[in-house]
C-alpha cells in the first residue's frame, strides 16, 4: 500500500486509506494497525467514531468478537452505528444474551434503535422465539416495516427456523415492502415444507412484479418438488431458467437434477447433467443419487467409477448413494470395494457412513457383515438400530426380537418404523408381546403401526384378531387400515368381501382400486368385471399406476386375451411409456409371449430401458414357448455376460426352452452349472430336467438323474419319466 505526501500529512486520509486496504483484503495485522492509529490519532480525527466503527466491523468480520467488544467498551464517544455493529457481531457469533445486553444498554443511553439494530438481533442463530416475538412487536411500534424489507425478511428467517410457517406467511403478507431476498426466502420456507402449489403461486406473483429473478428464486421452488406428479412443474421451471439464462448456473443444475430425480425421470436427469457447463461434487452426488434410486442403479456405479477421472473426490453423500445403488444391483463385490476405501480413509465408523454399510449388507443378505459394521460404530443412533433390525426382519430371522429388546435396554425409544419392522418376523407369542408394548407406548392409533400389526396377525393366520384391530365404529374409517383389511380378504380368497369393503370408502385411493382389481382378477370367471372396473377408473379421471397395469395385464396373460393386453399397452404408450417401470415391461413381455405375439414381446424387451433378471427370463420363456431354443440359449448367455445372476425361475425357463427344442446336452450343462450361481436344484427343477432327458430319448440318463436326487422323487417326477419312456418305447 502506497501513501502520498497528502495522505501522510492528513491523519484522516491515512486512516481512511488503511481502512480501504483492510476492506479489500481483511487481515488481523492490518486491522490491529488501524486500531492502533485510531487510538493514537483520536483527538485529531475529523470523524473518530466513524473510523472506530469500521475497526469494530473489521474485527467482527475476522471473528475477533472479543477484541471488537473491548474496543467498543473503551470508545470515548459512540453513536447508533457503534451499537448496531457490536450487536450484529454478538448475534452472528451466537452470543444472543450479550447482544441483548448491549441493546438494553443502548436504550439506557438514550439511543433509538433502527431497523439495523433489530435486524442484527434477529440474525442470532440462538435467539429464542419469545424474544423474536418481542422484537416483532417493537418493529411494528417503530414502523420499521415501512422503511424497507430488511426487518421483515429477518423475521421470516426467525419464524422459519422454528418451523412457524403460518406466522411467517402472515409476516410476509403484512409486509408493505418486499425485496427479492424476501420473496426468495418465503419460497424457500414453503419449499422445505413441500408446499409446491403455494411456492408456484408466489413464483408467478414474483414474475408478475417484473423483478429480475436470481438463482435463489428457482432453488426454493425446485426444493418443493417431491414426486412424479410434479414433473410438469419441474419442466416449466426448467424452461423459465433457460429463458433467463440461469440454466448454466451450477446450483440450479444441481437442483434440477435432484428435482427430476425425485420425479423419477432419469432421462431428464442425464440430459441436464450432460448439458451442464460445469460440475461440482454436489452435481455428481445429485446424479449418482438420482440414478441409484431410479431404474438404472448400474449407471450410478459407472458414474462413481468415472468421478475420479474428472478429478473430483467422493464425499459422504457420494458413498451413501453408491452403496444404495450397489445394494439394488446386489453387487456385493462392488460394495466390498467401497467398504475397503472407507476403512482406508478411516471413516467406516462414522455414524452416517456406517449406517449406509449396515443397510447395504442387510439388503444383500449378508447379515454377519451388517452386524459387524453396526458393532464398529461408536455413536449409534435410532437409525442404525432400525436399519439393522430391517435386515434381520427381511430374512424373517428370529434374532430380530432379541435385537429389539437389546435396543430398548440400551435406552433408545422405538419409533413407528422400529415397531413395524420388529413385527414382520414375529410368531404368535412374540406378536402378542409386541402388541402390548405398542399399546403401552401409545402407538395403537398410529396408522402405520396399526397396518403392520394387522398384517402380522394375518400372516400368523389370526384373521379375526387382525379384523378386531380396526375401529369399525369410527366414521369415516381411515383408508389405510381398510385397504389392509381388504388386502387380507383378497389374499385369503374372500374376494367378494374385499370388493364390498372397498366400496364402503367415500374417497378410495389408487391403492384401494388396485386391491379391488387384484381381487377380481384372482377370482374365477370375473375378468369381465375387472375390465368394467378399469373403465370406471378411467372415466372417473383416476390415473392408473403401474400396479393397476400389472393387475390388468396379468388377466390378459391368464386368459390369452391379446386384444385386451395390446389395448392396455396402447394406453400406457399414449399416457407416457417412460412412466412404465421395469415390472410393467416384464408383464408385457410375458403377456405377449403367452398370447402368441413373439414379435411384440421382443419389441417391448428392446424398449425396456432398465432390464433386470426377470426381464431377461420373461424373454427367454417367450422364445422357448415358441420353439426358439437356440435363440433363448444365446439370450441366456448374453444375460450372464452382462452381469445378471440367473435365479431358479431363469433355469426353469431355460430348461423348458431346451425341452421344446430338443437341446438335451445344453440343458444338462445348465443343470450342472446351477450351483455355480447359488441355485440349489429343487423338485421342480429336477422334474424339468427329467422331462428334458426323457422326452428327447435319454431315458437311462433320466433314471440316473432321479437316483442321484438328494430327496425322494415324488409322483410327478416318475410320471414325467414314464411318459418319456413310453414315447421312446
Amino acid at each position: 500500500m502506497s501513501l502520498t505526501h497528502g495522505d501522510l500529512a492528513n491523519p484522516n486520509n491515512r486512516l481512511l486509506s488503511l481502512r480501504n486496504a483492510c476492506r479489500k483484503a481483511p487481515s488481523f495485522t492490518r486491522t490491529k494497525a488501524l486500531h492502533a492509529l485510531s487510538i493514537t490519532l483520536w483527538y485529531t480525527l475529523y470523524q473518530p467514531v466513524y473510523i472506530c466503527n469500521n475497526v469494530i466491523s473489521l474485527y467482527v468480520e475476522l471473528g475477533e468478537i472479543s477484541r471488537a467488544a473491548k474496543m467498543f467498551d473503551r470508545m470515548p464517544e459512540r453513536n447508533t452505528a457503534s451499537f448496531n455493529t457490536v450487536i450484529s457481531g454478538f448475534s452472528k457469533s451466537g452470543h444472543a444474551e450479550k447482544a441483548w445486553r448491549v441493546f438494553s444498554e443502548m436504550r439506557e443511553f438514550g439511543f433509538s434503535p433502527n431497523q439495523f439494530t433489530v435486524g442484527g438481533l434477529l440474525s442470532s442463530p440462538s435467539l429464542d422465539v419469545r424474544v423474536g416475538t418481542q422484537l416483532h412487536g417493537l418493529s411494528l411500534k417503530y414502523g420499521f416495516f415501512m422503511a424497507d424489507a430488511y426487518v421483515g425478511t429477518k423475521l421470516l428467517c426467525l419464524y422459519g427456523r422454528f418451523e412457524l410457517l403460518g406466522v411467517a406467511e402472515r409476516v410476509f403478507e403484512d409486509m408493505p415492502l418486499k425485496s427479492l431476498v424476501t420473496w426468495n426466502h418465503m419460497m424457500s420456507l414453503l419449499g422445505r415444507g413441500g408446499f409446491l402449489k403455494e411456492c408456484m403461486f408466489l413464483f408467478r406473483e414474483l414474475v408478475g412484479t417484473g423483478e429480475y429473478l436470481s438463482e435463489s428464486s428457482f432453488l426454493g421452488v425446485l426444493s418443493s418438488v417431491s414426486c412424479e406428479n410434479d414433473l410438469e412443474t419441474s419442466k416449466q421451471l426448467h424452461c423459465s431458467a433457460i429463458k433467463r439464462g440461469l440454466d448454466c448456473d451450477t446450483h440450479i443444475v444441481n437442483s434440477l437434477i435432484s428435482a427430476y430425480g425425485r420425479c423419477g425421470n432419469t432421462n431428464m436427469v442425464e440430459r441436464v447433467f450432460e448439458k451442464a457447463v460445469s460440475w461440482d461434487i454436489v452435481s455428481w452426488n445429485a446424479i449418482i443419487g438420482a440414478t441409484a434410486k431410479g431404474e438404472s442403479p448400474l449407471k450410478a456405479l459407472r458414474l462413481f467409477v468415472s468421478i475420479q477421472e474428472h478429478e473430483f473426490s467422493p464425499n459422504q453423500g457420494t458413498y451413501v448413494s453408491v452403496l444404495s445403488a450397489a445394494s439394488r444391483t446386489q453387487t456385493l463385490s462392488f460394495g466390498h470395494q467401497i467398504h475397503g476405501t472407507l476403512i482406508k480413509n478411516g471413516c467406516e465408523t462414522d455414524t452416517y457412513l456406517g449406517n449406509a454399510l449396515i443397510d447395504f449388507y442387510g439388503k444383500c443378505g449378508s447379515l454377519e457383515d451388517s452386524r459387524l459394521c453396526f458393532d464398529s460404530i461408536p455413536h449409534k443412533n435410532i437409525v442404525c438400530w432400525n436399519t439393522l433390525l430391517w435386515g434381520y426382519a427381511n430374512k424373517d430371522d428370529p434374532v430380530t426380537l432379541s435385537l429389539f429388546l437389546q435396543m430398548v435396554q440400551t435406552g433408545f425409544r422405538p419409533t413407528e418404523y422400529t415397531l413395524a419392522t420388529a413385527l414382520k418376523p414375529c410368531c404368535v407369542i412374540e406378536l402378542q408381546q409386541l402388541h402390548s408394548v405398542i399399546v403401552r407406548m401409545g402407538y395403537e392409533d398410529n396408522d402405520y403401526v396399526l397396518s403392520s400389526l394387522m398384517r402380522s396377525y394375518a400372516n400368523n393366520q389370526l384373521m379375526n384378531d387382525a379384523l378386531l384391530l380396526l375401529d369399525w365404529s369410527s366414521e369415516p374409517s381411515s383408508v389405510v387400515p381398510l385397504n389392509i383389511v381388504a388386502g387380507i380378504y383378497s389374499r385369503t380368497g374372500q374376494y367378494n368381501e374385499s370388493v364390498e369393503l372397498i366400496s364402503t370408502l367415500e374417497q378410495p385411493d389408487t391403492v384401494s382400486w388396485n386391491i379391488a382389481i387384484a381381487a377380481f382378477s384372482r377370482s374365477d370367471n370375473r375378468h369381465g368385471e375387472v375390465v368394467e372396473l378399469f373403465k370406471h377408473i378411467l372415466q372417473a379421471n383416476i390415473r392408473p399406476d403401474n400396479f393397476t397395469y400389472v393387475s390388468i395385464l396379468s388377466i390378459s396373460s391368464k386368459s390369452c386375451d391379446l386384444a385386451l393386453g395390446s389395448s392396455i399397452h396402447g394406453l400406457i404408450t399414449k399416457t407416457d411409456f417412460n412412466r412404465a417401470d421395469t415390472f410393467v415391461c416384464n408383464v408385457l413381455i410375458d403377456m405377449y409371449g403367452k398370447c402368441g405375439s413373439l414379435t411384440s414381446a421382443i419389441r417391448v424387451f428392446e424398449e425396456t430401458r432398465e432390464k433386470n433378471v426377470i426381464t431377461w427370463t420373461a424373454l427367454i420363456s417367450s422364445l422357448g414357448i415358441h420353439g426358439y431354443g437356440r435363440e433363448a440359449f444365446e439370450k441366456f448367455k448374453e444375460m450372464v455376460s452382462l452381469g445378471f445372476k440367473p435365479d431358479r425361475v431363469s433355469f426353469i425357463s431355460m430348461l423348458s426352452a431346451c425341452r421344446h427344442s430338443g437341446m438335451a446336452k445344453e440343458g444338462m450343462e445348465l443343470i450342472w452349472k446351477m450351483k455355480d450361481y447359488g441355485v440349489e436344484p429343487d423338485m421342480d427343477l429336477y422334474c424339468c430336467a427329467v422331462d428334458l432327458l426323457a422326452r428327447n430319448g435319454y431315458v437311462r440318463e433320466a433314471e440316473q438323474l432321479i437316483s442321484r436326487m438328494p430327496f425322494p422323487a415324488y409322483a410327478p417326477v416318475w410320471r414325467t419319466f414314464l411318459d418319456g419312456w413310453n414315447r421312446c418305447a
